[in-house]
């Protein structure tokens, strides 16, 4: 976590001579002739001291700028600030240089799925499989050069943009270079090696790409890192409780000279390493209540053994874990936040010191800024549209005056962290009293309200024919008469589509989020009807499905969907449903980092599974039935056992593909049925491979789990404290921006003014005194 006060990894930065004006001579230390460095001064006042040049005007503008849009991005200002480095920094955050970077780091990870072996076939069941495609040698090699070629320029601009001393001190630029090397090293041997190589090492650091490129994604992974320590504790607690019982388990279900009474011992407490993986898996309830049963059946007395573990273990200790986990990573993301916040007003504080300089080259005022030279910065910087003029208007009051000191610059900023309210535009006026009469009909909540019921008898007529139709053929159903009943409710979708479109106008109309769903559900639904009677017209109670591309059953089957999919127009006109609505949308923007790293993890393992598993375990020839007597000459390790790999006939789940890794993955996260998966693999291979599989049952259920339900919770908790006393129209005017920085904005402590002057002395490329 950023723990140091403010940006605290440059704040014992010596100050370094990178030129914001370069070649003008000046006097040294010594008094010799030296390099001439812009001079600002903060103390007391904060004069400016800076001689006058030609372009130091639009200079100043330059910097102000890129200062401002470092603070809307959270971005440290602890760059060069010359003319031609302000240009080639803005054009390395420019919309189009980032997108272009992120397709990069895309492309490079998603040659995983195209690279030997191979992901490009239907199935990955080895029965049905085809043989891939196989790209040729050097085809995918090419593709990864380019992209490390892009990433090495990536690497110079950014060093060159912070400076040595900076670049010295950034661990990520370090490793971001250490793993670079690496990888075209390896690449070098691959392509040397004529592609014949089985591991490729490499493979393995791209999700590195992913990391560094996110600042965000950087935070969060070192506030995971943190929490690892409390996250241990708890780990080490529930490893005591799962060896206690383990032993306990193996003395109460010890062997017998009774076989009748050996089940519970030879299914699951045989040995040490068997007791432990069963009470694991019971852990996470997968293998319950067939853990038990044996037992069980014999004294019921034995329930109390398991029903102690359960409570114990995934009642007491996992739930807790969640709470550690919510508690102690929402304390770590709080100082990180705070990092971002400071930063926020840093770089607010530099635009202003920067534009004040340049107007005491024209004013006496100390302390102060022109509104003209606000207003040109603003009309720079690259922002949201709404975000600018609210922040023009507020520059504006101050017009009269024709300056703004220190506070009132920051507080005209306070417009960023403001919700937009979104004004519909006004109602079209008609001079008839007729039309105005119809008008006031049309546009009032009630025709909302009909139109919901109206979708809601639509939805029930067809959850009512499928009913009655469930158990009857394609041949047999009346399909005419459904197509009839959907005809008239799609005729009335349009009607109250049409009237709504007069009553509010076009632009009216469109303005709200829900009319724009409806609207284009409507008129898909009106065009596949149009489609249905151009195809089939009434009366025609046959027809031949070969003769057309889609058969009457086919298309009525899709304008079902659809108009159950429309249903969903309900949710914004309930309150709750729709804060539970926003939140999930919200969540796809502002959970990215932990996606992201849920993507480094899922790749890291997937690429260690292909290593440790492919080609593990062979499936079967197909046969109509296979038992353990056909499959003695394929493999000793093979088991039709109720409940195992090859009984379930998991054969698609494996490890001899990169998207076939993948879903396995995600099939064990969710740990039903997971030991399947792990007791196949460790039979086919070795006991070791348990490991494997508890890692990632550790890493995806346990830690990434709950960091996602501390996350929604965090982000729900929000939004329903500031949308309490919010009407249903409320919500749906006002598009809140939930960010991390807004979520924690109540809890930070804002920098004083000492604090932000200090950091600006410590800049290691803009010198002041």
């Amino acid at each position: 976590m950023e723990t140091d006060t403010l940006l605290g990894e440059s704040v014992n930065a010596a100050p370094q001579d990178y030129g914001s004006h370069p070649g003008r001579p000046v006097a040294g230390p010594d008094g010799a002739p030296g390099r001439r460095r812009p001079s600002y001064s903060v103390a007391g006042g904060g004069s400016c001291s800076v001689e006058s040049g030609a372009g130091d005007d639009d200079l100043y503008v330059q910097q102000a700028v890129v200062f401002i849009e470092d603070a809307i991005q959270y971005r440290s200002i602890n760059h060069r600030v010359d003319a031609s480095s302000l240009c080639l920094y803005r054009w390395y955050y420019s919309r189009i240089c980032q997108w272009g970077l992120g397709l990069t780091i895309a492309a490079l990870l998603l040659l995983a799925f195209v690279e030997r072996p191979s992901s490009l076939s239907v199935s990955s069941d080895g029965r049905h499989r085809s043989p891939p495609w196989e790209p040729p040698c050097g085809f995918t090699e090419s593709i990864e050069m380019v992209c490390l070629l892009i990433f090495c320029l990536d690497l110079a601009v950014k060093s060159y943009l912070i400076g040595w001393d900076e670049f010295r001190k950034g661990k990520w630029l370090i490793g971001y270079t250490v793993v670079l090397s690496f990888s075209i090293i390896d690449w070098v041997l691959s392509v040397s090696m004529v592609c014949d190589e089985r591991l490729r090492v490499r493979r393995l650091l791209r999700p590195f790409f992913l990391l560094q490129n996110s600042t965000l994604m950087k935070k969060t992974l070192k506030c995971i890192k943190r929490t690892l320590p409390e996250i241990a504790s708890v780990i080490l607690l529930l490893a005591l409780h799962l060896c206690l019982f383990t032993m306990i388990g193996m003395l109460l279900f010890a062997k017998t000279d009774d076989p009748k009474r050996n089940g519970e011992w030879e299914l699951h407490f045989r040995d040490l390493p068997q007791s432990l993986t069963s009470l694991l898996v019971l852990l996470t309830t997968a293998n319950n209540p067939d853990v038990m049963i044996p037992a069980y059946s014999l004294n019921r007395g034995y329930a109390v053994f398991f029903v102690t573990f359960s409570v114990i273990g995934t009642y007491c200790l996992m739930n807790l874990l969640t709470a550690i986990i919510y508690n102690q990573f929402r304390g770590y993301l709080l100082m990180s936040v705070q990092t971002s916040i400071i930063r926020r007003r840093l770089g607010i504080r530099a635009a202003f010191q920067v534009l004040g300089c340049r107007g005491a080259q024209h004013s006496t005022e100390d302390e102060q800024v022109g509104v003209d030279a606000v207003l040109e910065a603003m009309s720079r910087v690259q922002m949201k549209t709404y975000c600018r003029a609210a922040i023009t208007t507020e520059v504006q009051r101050y017009a009269d005056v024709g300056h703004m000191d220190r506070e009132q610059f920051r507080k005209i900023f306070d417009e960023l962290d403001k919700d937009r309210i979104k004004e519909h535009p006004p109602l079209p006026q008609y001079n008839s009293p007729v039309l105005q009469r119809l008008q006031m009909i049309f546009s009032h909540y009630y025709l909302t309200i009909l139109g919901n019921a109206v979708a809601l008898a639509n939805v029930m007529c067809i959850c009512t024919v499928l009913v009655l139709n469930s158990e009857k053929s394609t041949a047999e159903r009346d399909n005419f008469l459904l197509e009839i009943i959907n005809l008239c409710f799609i005729l009335y979708y349009v009607f109250e589509m049409c009237v709504k479109i007069f009553a509010f106008g076009w632009r009216g109309y469109l303005s709200y989020r829900n009319n724009i769903f409806d609207g284009f559900l409507t008129v898909l639904l009106l065009g596949l009807q149009i489609l249905i009677y151009a195809t089939y017209r009434l009366p025609h109670a046959h027809w031949d499905p070969s003769s057309h591309l889609m058969s009457l059953w086919e298309m009525i089957r899709l304008v079902n969907m659809l108009i159950v999919f429309r249903f969903l127009r309900i949710i914004p006109d309930i309150k709750l449903m729709a804060l539970v609505a926003s939140t999930l949308l919200d969540l796809v923007k502002n959970l990215r980092a932990f996606a992201g790293i849920l993507v480094v993890v899922y790749y890291v393992f997937a690429v260690f599974g292909i290593w440790l598993f492919e080609g593990a375990i062979k499936p079967p020839p197909e046969m109509s039935v296979i038992s353990n007597t056909t499959m003695e000459n394929i493999t000793s390790n093979f088991s039709m056992e109720c409940g195992t790999y090859e009984q379930l006939s998991y054969w698609s789940n494996n490890f001899d593909d990169f998207a076939a890794s993948l879903i396995l993955l995600y099939n064990v996260m969710i740990v039903n049925n997971w030991q399947a998966f792990m007791e196949a693999y460790s039979r086919y291979t070795s006991d070791w491979a348990k490991v494997y599989f508890v890692c990632w049952w550790l890493t995806s259920s346990v830690m990434w789990v709950n960091l996602f339900v501390a996350l929604i919770l965090e982000n729900f908790i929000y939004r329903w404290d500031r949308s309490h006393s919010c009407s249903v129209t409320d919500v749906e005017r006002i598009r809140y921006e939930t960010s991390l920085q807004l979520i924690f904005k109540e809890q930070i402590q804002e920098p004083t003014e000492e604090e932000l002057t200090c950091q600006l002395h410590q800049h290691p490329h803009l010198h002041l005194h």
